[in-house]
């Protein structure tokens, strides 16, 4: 391939996000002009609100529901993401174990494969085109260190409901037979897991809803959210439920500054790469992929032949603040960019037609929850760590069943009603999430560089953090 230009900066930085590119930014739905009765009022017009719309107005179509978005459905997470439809667990299973036994975990990790069929069956049902191919998720190991860290970390998933169906093991070769990395050693392949065209998928669910009876506004922020009511600038929903479901954004919401943090995660994307690129890079399927690395990058082949590739840039803005337009400074592109190139060298220098970042809603524990209290009506749902394109999906399908005092195997998974600490005011927050990122770079560097074993500064990092 002969770039016409060098790799970086990206031709467009932020408005959105590159998955709005093809047909541009939706047209704004009708807001919200006066007082409002209903239901069910959700905060939030992402995966996990529309979701739980589409399984509650199913469940009882009498319902009356209301969606509230600040800007457009999927103006957020939903439509920023990395395309990835796992089934990993929002959270660590031994957190999840802890508190509900090791049954409970085994059987939320299982529902999380089912999540993943779950959503490409309504997409099809639906008729939802959005680009959606289930050929699994590949974690390579790049390097002796990783390869280490992977197989020590095999045994475990074993016993957490990972059958060897689920995780299978590939050696070099095998990897190789499906995608090329450079400095591979090896991966760990699950088929539970696809691709997925992040802002298709949220603009066929907002429709679905709609056509469900649901109305979602548009260009209506809620300022203020307590028992009975959902507060927005021009007028009160009245509701026996309020649900928020603000993931990255849930700190601006007055009274959760320190509930979730918002995460950033940044993406870049190159132009169509040529069938000769694809030819030496050999990665024919749709799988998505990740490496081993402490401060790992995730990447999809795209329906149109490029590559999508995201990582942490600036992790964190002091005070919880929060980039609403997603642009992503040079030296993020740049080092995606490298990292893309070092992965596959026959698409160094491509041309890098967008770049963009989103944040993610982490809590303190860096596991996720579902709450519903039947006494007041306020639930929430989030905190995915990254995994939410999937899990918001089994959130709504656990709000539909708590909202309609429902007691199902849904409602008993471990995440539900899980409560802990906010994270620590400012300025510590700020200096610690940093310095967590600092580490597991400087780990990362020292690994690549030849220490023969997983850094003690990585370890350090992942004792204090609590991941």
């Amino acid at each position: 391939m002969s770039p016409t230009r060098p790799a970086g900066p990206a031709r467009t930085n932020g408005a959105v996000s590159f998955w709005y590119a093809a047909d541009g930014l939706p047209d704004r739905r009708p807001a919200l002009d006066g007082d409002l009765d209903v239901d069910v009022a959700l905060v939030g017009g992402g995966y996990t609100a529309l979701w739980t719309a589409y399984y509650l107005k199913q469940a009882e179509p009498s319902l009356r529901i209301a969606v509230l978005e600040k800007e457009f459905a999927g103006f957020g997470a939903s439509g920023r993401n990395g395309g990835w439809l796992t089934s990993a667990l929002p959270g660590q299973f031994r957190r999840y174990a802890a508190a509900h036994g090791r049954p409970a975990a085994a059987a939320m990790q299982k529902a999380m494969f089912a999540t993943v069929d779950e959503v490409v069956s309504v997409a099809a049902a639906e008729g939802i085109d959005a680009d959606i191919r289930k050929d699994g998720e590949l974690h390579v190991a790049v390097g002796p260190v990783q390869e280490q860290r992977m197989l020590a970390h095999l045994p475990a998933l074993r016993g957490e409901g990972w059958d060897e169906q689920d995780m299978v093991r590939l050696g070099a070769g095998e990897l190789a037979d499906r995608v090329r990395v450079a400095g591979a050693r090896g991966a760990l392949w699950t088929p539970h897991s696809a691709r997925i065209h992040p802002a298709k998928l949220v603009r066929g669910l907002a429709a679905a809803v709609e056509r469900l009876g649901v109305t979602v506004y548009e260009d209506t922020e809620v300022v203020a959210i307590r028992p009975g009511a959902a507060v927005c600038r021009r007028g009160t929903v009245r509701a026996r439920y309020v649900v928020r479901a603000l993931e990255g954004f849930t700190a601006g919401m007055p009274g959760h500054r320190r509930t979730w943090v918002p995460m950033n995660s940044s993406m870049i994307v190159t132009a169509p790469l040529d069938r000769q690129v694809w030819d030496e890079i050999g990665w024919r399927g749709a799988e998505v992929l990740g490496d081993e690395a402490h401060a790992y990058c995730y990447l999809q082949r795209t329906a149109d032949d490029r590559i999508a590739i995201g990582g942490r840039g600036v992790p964190y803005r002091f005070g919880s603040h929060v980039d609403t337009r997603g642009e992503t400074h040079v030296s993020t592109q740049c080092g995606l960019a490298e990292l893309l190139g070092r992965l596959f060298p026959a698409a160094a220098g491509a041309p890098i037609d967008h770049a963009w970042s989103g944040v993610l809603g982490v809590p303190r524990d860096w596991c996720a929850t579902v709450q519903l209290d039947p006494a007041t009506g306020l639930g929430a749902a989030g905190g995915y760590v990254g995994h939410g394109v999937a899990t918001a999906n089994l959130a709504g399908r656990t709000l539909r069943d708590l909202v309609l005092g429902h007691d199902t195997e849904l409602t008993r998974l471990p995440w539900v009603g899980r409560k802990v600490r906010g994270w620590e005011p400012e300025p510590l927050r700020w200096l610690g999430i940093r310095g967590l990122y600092v580490a597991y770079r400087a780990a990362d560097r020292r690994e690549a560089a030849g220490l023969g074993r997983t850094s003690l500064i990585a370890r350090a990092a992942d004792l204090l953090s609590g991941r």
